[in-house]
């Protein structure tokens, strides 16, 4: 993962000190990482990420869901009346002073990313993709949007991860990411690991092989409240990568525990408090 290490480094080193929305923060705009698949599966070593988190995630995208407490179903694979005290990585925003007013039941988001996935003013995304890339692999169409101007004021956080392009050569599958604000210590690792995992369950969908994942950046910045850990962060040596094992089950029907990465070694993890 030394290419996400090298966009942290041009950061700190480039970046402007600014005040954001949500605290003070050092930033920079327009950057591009590429990992190859080969190499094995996208996932920082120097510092352990949270890996159930990822999948439970984007498990929760795929199935449409905007209830945060159905997120933490799926992560603890427990009912949700077991789950009063469990918290999620959405918590936070589920709980948003903010955002609160508008929530129309406990753990409502609104219209955020799986929504929008799956109900974009009544398309679904995802059955079409897979359609696209079974019926039609060369199509420049093979796209994924999160970013729904007309909804943009009904999500409690408008999507950072906006759009995705999927890419057919030599039977192998490639997503290109586009983010357009890029919290580079909490946020990013997860998606580059997410839409990384994303595109290995799309190309065992529809019968590919493994290309590469692009991640572009729009907006990337450094919170100052994370410039300590971070400052720890890339003086570790980074670790050879794992790889990613599952079995092949129809894209809605996973589970939590079908993924598994194996040989993940990575340095120990560096807590950081969520900007919300």
């Amino acid at each position: 993962m030394k290419q996400y290490l090298e966009a942290v480094n041009h950061c700190l080193k480039n970046g402007i000190d600014v005040e954001s929305r949500s605290g003070k923060v050092r930033k920079a705009f327009g950057y591009q990482m590429r990992y190859k698949f080969d190499q094995g599966f996208p996932i920082l070593t120097t510092k352990k990420v949270a890996w159930r988190s990822i999948v439970s995630e984007l498990l929760w995208f795929l199935e449409g869901s905007g209830d945060e407490r159905r997120l933490a179903e799926i992560h603890y694979e427990k009912k949700r009346s077991e789950l009063l005290e469990k918290k999620t990585i959405w918590t936070k925003n589920a709980d948003a002073d903010y955002w609160k007013p508008k929530a129309k039941f406990e753990g409502d988001l609104g219209r955020i990313y799986g929504v929008q996935w799956r109900d974009f003013n009544g398309v679904d995304q995802i059955t079409d993709l897979i359609n696209g890339l079974k019926n039609d692999p060369d199509s420049r169409r093979h796209i994924l949007s999160a970013w729904n101007p007309s909804e943009l004021d009904q999500m409690a956080l408008p999507a950072c991860h906006i759009f995705a392009q999927f890419f057919v050569s030599n039977n192998k599958l490639s997503c290109q990411l586009y983010q357009r604000s890029c919290d580079m210590f909490l946020g990013v690792p997860f998606n580059i690991s997410s839409y990384s995992l994303l595109t290995h369950i799309l190309a065992n969908e529809c019968n590919f092989d493994l290309g590469e994942f692009i991640h572009t950046l729009g907006d990337y910045h450094i919170y100052h409240k994370h410039l300590p850990q971070i400052n720890e962060q890339i003086k570790r040596d980074t670790k050879a990568l794992p790889i990613l094992e599952f079995n092949s089950k129809d894209i809605f029907e996973y589970s939590v525990n079908d993924f598994k990465l194996k040989d993940y070694e990575c340095h120990p993890a560096i807590k950081a408090e969520m900007s919300v």
